[in-house]
């Protein structure tokens, strides 16, 4: 009776020999190839899906023992079983701590070869079910990873919210940046990895700002020296929230913490000057700015879009960086028509496992 889904391989460079075996097989049920050279074997395995060989362990050019380091390294499922003679067991023996799963001694009997043959398949078969086993393990593990990442991703969303919601000026803030920095990043011609990495960052970048007192954040009057300092620690309050998080995007979580850094070096936390600010944080510098200035606040009314992009342009180079004021125009030449509207927020995971005239 044919035996299902599997398919012998004899490689022998002896062809009496090589026949008896696939007798053997064949009158066991097992479907059989034959191969009369290791470089045969391989030419075999190339084509054709084979569960188990049978090797002679004792051929020129291309012996056994190498035949199976090389089909141990490519089609590690399939079971490899060499025959050799009595002077070879030394060499069989080695072969197995190798991954060969058994050998079989000439002259060889009927229901020897059978036995060892079923024997070699049920620990092919243990090995095989115990690596999917693994692998599908690994894919829930890594599926899990993500969906808690996602679930403290929804948290610290659900954290700016709250924060934005407290304030009537600053609602929506956070997923208008996102979305200003995502459609520059594009003018720039990043990649969209970048992209998402940029939005991902714009949308959290004042998160820190749960750590600013309240009677701060609301308040309608000029800051005191004092006040701004404790506001300006927001930056690094965000990064500390986001690190353990965004080990695997630290372009993200440079955006959290440079997003208020200014080229000519006189920006915060750090003084970083030039291009020594990462790109990612230079794009949301100038998004988040822009939506600062045109979003009225308790201080000052929203200025028209037309005197933002004023303050944009004069203060390139200074403030900003003059390469991304010039991509955000050009992703939006039709300014008359900003604000525009916050874009319903996607579940974010992070992408392998962030300022402006005043502080916004």
């Amino acid at each position: 009776m044919l035996q299902p889904d599997i398919t012998c391989l004899v490689v022998d460079d002896e062809p009496d020999l090589r026949r008896s075996l696939v007798r053997v097989l064949g009158g066991a049920g097992y479907r059989c190839l034959e191969a009369a050279s290791g470089a045969e074997a391989l030419e075999v395995l190339e084509r054709r899906a084979v569960e188990m060989v049978l090797t002679d362990l004792r051929m020129p050019h291309l012996d056994g023992a190498t035949l199976l380091t090389l089909i141990h390294k490519r089609w590690p499922d399939v079971a490899v079983i060499l025959v050799t003679v009595v002077a070879e067991l030394e060499t069989a023996v080695a072969c197995l701590r190798r991954g060969a799963m058994d050998y079989i001694t000439k002259p060889f009997q009927i229901e020897e070869v059978r036995a060892r043959i079923a024997h070699a398949l049920e620990r092919r078969r243990l090995v095989v079910e115990n690596r999917r086993y693994q692998r599908h393990l690994t894919e829930l593990v890594e599926q899990q990873a993500r969906r808690i990442e996602e679930l403290f991703l929804e948290g610290v969303q659900a954290v700016v919210d709250a924060l934005e919601a407290k304030d009537p000026y600053t609602r929506g803030h956070s997923a208008r940046v996102s979305a200003y920095a995502g459609q520059t990043a594009r003018a720039l011609r990043l990649s969209e990895l970048d992209v998402e990495l940029i939005e991902l960052g714009a949308e959290l970048h004042d998160v820190g700002k749960i750590g600013v007192r309240e009677a701060v954040l609301l308040k309608p009057g000029r800051l005191t020296d004092r006040e701004y300092e404790h506001l300006t620690q927001h930056t690094v309050i965000g990064e500390r929230i986001l690190a353990p998080l965004f080990k695997n995007a630290p372009a993200a979580l440079a955006i959290v913490r440079s997003h208020h850094e200014r080229m000519d070096g006189r920006g915060f936390p750090d003084g970083l000057l030039g291009d020594a600010i990462p790109l990612h944080a230079r794009i949301v510098t100038v998004c988040d700015s822009f939506d600062a200035m045109t979003s009225g606040r308790p201080y000052r009314p929203a200025v028209p879009p037309a005197d933002a992009v004023a303050e944009l342009r004069a203060q390139a180079g200074a403030q900003f960086d003059a390469t991304v004021v010039a991509a955000f125009l050009d992703a939006y030449p039709g300014l008359q028509g900003l604000p525009i509207e916050a874009p319903a927020k996607p579940r974010r995971s992070v992408p392998g496992g962030i300022a402006g005239v005043g502080v916004s």
